[in-house]
């Protein structure tokens, strides 16, 4: 029953916008860290943003700093990646996971989320 859903993937063309959304259900939302992820063809998975379980802290890969922003409005149980200034480069899946507990300042060890969503598939394509 716990889980994480993403959604507002899609194809958009280079140089567009969108939204990402991860919604949770089953645990209490506002006591967990959520990280977004992804993964491109043939390429290791690597973190992208995360977000403490307050709202308070934010952390961006380089390669999205400036680009794309994190958020999250714990009484929607939701957290958003705007994501602007898409590139070819920014093509692939894109997780949302959750994690609580110890935090060792690593913003993008897996281990530390336990909860991960299904993914949503995110094209930049001309």
């Amino acid at each position: 029953q716990l889980q994480l859903v993403e959604s507002g993937g899609g194809l958009v063309q280079p140089g567009g916008s969108l939204r990402l959304s991860c919604t949770a259900s089953g645990f209490t939302f506002d006591l967990y860290a959520i990280g977004w992820f992804r993964q491109a063809p043939g390429k290791e998975r690597e973190g992208v943003s995360c977000i403490s379980s307050s709202g308070g802290s934010t952390h961006y890969a380089e390669s999205v700093r400036g680009r794309f922003t994190i958020s999250r409005d714990n009484a929607k149980n939701t957290v958003y990646l705007q994501m602007s200034s898409l590139e070819i480069e920014d093509t692939g899946v894109y997780y949302c996971a959750a994690g609580r507990g110890y935090y060792s300042g690593k913003y993008y060890n897996e281990a530390y989320y336990s909860l991960w969503g299904q993914g949503t598939q995110v094209t930049v394509s001309s």
